[in-house]
């Protein structure tokens, strides 16, 4: 069942009070802001329309493996399965994104023609703020952007505005994850290019959210439609077969994000054919 008119009523009227109670001093509103729409290619050079042109990337569905801070994923592990990654995009033509962790953002940026995001990013600017991650350095590594607010690593919501604007000022694509169509309402009218709604129950339990709660899928893809249209919605938790990214899709969502399925296969590329094979 869809989420009713009063009950997208509220939580708009919600959003709305939220946002007017955000302190906004730290957004530069210039023209910076205005061409983030666009997944940021690490290879311009490349030769691939798809990877070359943002508007054909936010066209397609996106598949992002987030390596987390697993071994399986780290260093020379992280390059194994960037290379299973970019072999499958070559093959299907799909979009398929990586997340390393920070130290391989470069190397990995530098050697694949694959969307690389890094999976947090701070809102302040350069300066004087020991251990944070600026968007200028994820920019200047080769990201295309980053998650922002993922389960493991939760933000307020001043806090989220901060990395949206910040990434963006470096056109950089936000993804900011979110956990219910209320928290996905709020975050959407911040404009980020995508909300991820992962329920966190489900991340790491081999259960599909797209089966085992299709439900939240719907209402959030509503919500987040009536809020800012603009804004793309990826679902994940789960997420582990072609199948389950069928009916992500079918639900309305515009792609997945996903880790373990991928990081911890023997064989990531077989896992990806398999995400991929019913797009």
């Amino acid at each position: 069942m869809g989420i009713g008119e009063a009950e997208l009523a509220s939580i708009t009227e919600n959003v709305i009070r939220i946002m007017l109670s955000l302190h906004k001093s730290h957004h530069d509103p210039g023209p910076a802001r205005e061409q983030h729409g666009a997944i940021r290619s690490s290879r311009p050079n490349s030769t691939s329309a798809i990877r070359s042109s943002g508007i054909a990337m936010m066209t397609r569905p996106l598949i992002l493996i987030n390596l987390k801070t697993y071994l399986e994923g780290t260093g020379p592990r992280a390059h194994q399965i960037a290379d299973a990654a970019q072999e499958v995009a070559d093959e299907s033509e799909a979009l398929i994104g990586i997340a390393p962790g920070y130290l391989d953002i470069h190397p990995i940026a530098m050697h694949y023609e694959l969307p690389v995001f890094a999976q947090h990013v701070d809102g302040e600017s350069p300066g004087a703020y020991t251990g944070h991650v600026t968007a200028e350095a994820l920019h200047s590594a080769g990201a295309s952007g980053s998650l922002v607010n993922h389960s493991e690593k939760r933000l307020g919501l001043s806090a989220i505005d901060a990395a949206i604007s910040a990434l963006h000022a470096q056109k950089l694509t936000a993804v900011v994850c979110s956990t219910n169509e209320r928290t996905s309402a709020a975050i959407a009218a911040l404009g980020p290019d995508y909300v991820a709604i992962e329920p966190p129950e489900l991340i790491g339990s081999g259960i599909s959210v797209s089966k085992a709660n299709p439900d939240i899928i719907r209402r959030s893809v509503a919500v987040v439609r009536e809020i800012n249209p603009e804004v793309k919605v990826l679902t994940g938790a789960g997420i582990q077969s072609g199948e389950c990214v069928k009916i992500a899709l079918e639900l309305g969502t515009d792609g997945v994000l996903l880790a373990s399925s991928v990081v911890k296969a023997k064989d990531p590329a077989k896992v990806l054919r398999d995400l991929v094979s019913l797009l």
